[in-house]
């Protein structure tokens, strides 16, 4: 997922962006308003401070709603409930403020592109996701199904699955994994993954790969297709 990422202040713009590459995110950034205005190249989500040195973050916001439908998150220090909601009057899709963790910034992005997904996707997606030709996933109605019939999954297999499935073929930490579908503050031994995985293999083998990478974490390979339809 490609991330233009607007700040000024480069300490917090350097930490923001080795957390999102560590997840997994391009992140392209850009200090200044103008900059971001200018760039051309393609991206998903924009991550925007109101706080900039050439012009205010609110009529960048406003501009970059004019131009398309692309997700908007302000990140910025003013606290105060008018900037909120005009932020969010002019277009913006969330209101993170500082200072905030990396985590959060990204459960936040991957918000917003759910709800972007009617924008800019078919009627008929708002159903079941379908994983290749085998798979669905119904992430409303929490059930999977493999060839037409229901999978009986844990809990936390569920969770497991479809967290990989955000995106199919991106390599996930074991860390990443385990913040996301366990606890933020896990700080236990990480074989009950293992565990999991293996359930996963087992009950859905043919429609997915799961790949271990060594001394890194796992990839989920959709068989007979990479994405969601």
């Amino acid at each position: 997922m490609r991330v233009l990422l607007v700040e000024d202040d480069e300490p917090v713009a350097e930490s923001l962006r080795r957390g999102l590459l560590r997840y997994g995110f391009e992140v392209t950034w850009v200090a200044t308003g103008g900059a971001a205005l200018e760039h051309e190249e393609p991206y998903d989500v924009v991550l925007l401070d109101l706080g900039l040195p050439d012009t205010d973050g609110l009529d960048v916001c406003r501009a970059l709603r004019e131009r398309g439908d692309v997700p908007i998150i302000v990140i910025s220090a003013r606290s105060d409930e008018t900037d909120r909601v005009v932020g969010l009057e002019l277009g913006a899709d969330d209101y993170v403020s500082k200072p905030f963790g990396v985590r959060e910034v990204i459960a936040r992005i991957r918000a917003v592109m759910r709800r972007a997904q009617p924008r800019t996707s078919s009627a008929e997606s708002a159903g079941p996701d379908r994983y290749g030709d085998r798979l669905t996933i119904d992430r409303k109605a929490v059930r999977v199904h493999l060839d037409g019939a229901e999978v009986a999954l844990a809990p936390k297999e569920y969770d497991l699955l479809s967290f990989l499935t955000e995106e199919p073929g991106a390599l996930m930490s074991r860390e990443q994994i385990m913040e996301a579908v366990w606890d933020a503050n896990w700080f236990g031994p990480t074989k009950t993954l293992d565990v999991h995985v293996a359930a996963l293999r087992r009950k859905l083998a043919g429609a997915i790969t799961i790949e271990a990478v060594r001394g890194v974490g796992f990839r989920l390979i959709v068989n007979g297709g990479s994405d969601a339809s």
